[in-house]
């Protein structure tokens, strides 16, 4: 746990704490990782997601798959694969 104690002068003791607290509520044999309390942290700090942005835009040409564009880019198609081990 000490590397618990080394993100407190980055992340802030009482930020540390409330994620450990978090992190042990969160699980059911009460031992927590470095990696969840850091995980926790994280997600505590993270800046929340920009809404969706609205927009007028529209799509004039609906995307089509091309399979056989696809097959006339192959260099040899008349040739069988080798077998790989």
């Amino acid at each position: 746990m000490a590397q618990v104690l080394a993100i407190v002068p980055t992340a802030g003791l009482d930020a540390v704490l409330v994620a450990v607290e978090l992190a042990l509520e969160s699980t059911r044999q009460g031992r927590v990782s470095v990696e969840h309390v850091i995980n926790v942290l994280a997600r505590l700090t993270a800046v929340p997601a920009p809404e969706s942005a609205a927009t007028a835009l529209q799509v004039s040409t609906p995307p089509l798959a091309n399979t056989e564009r696809y097959d006339s880019l192959r260099a040899d198609t008349t040739t069988e694969e080798a077998d790989h081990a």
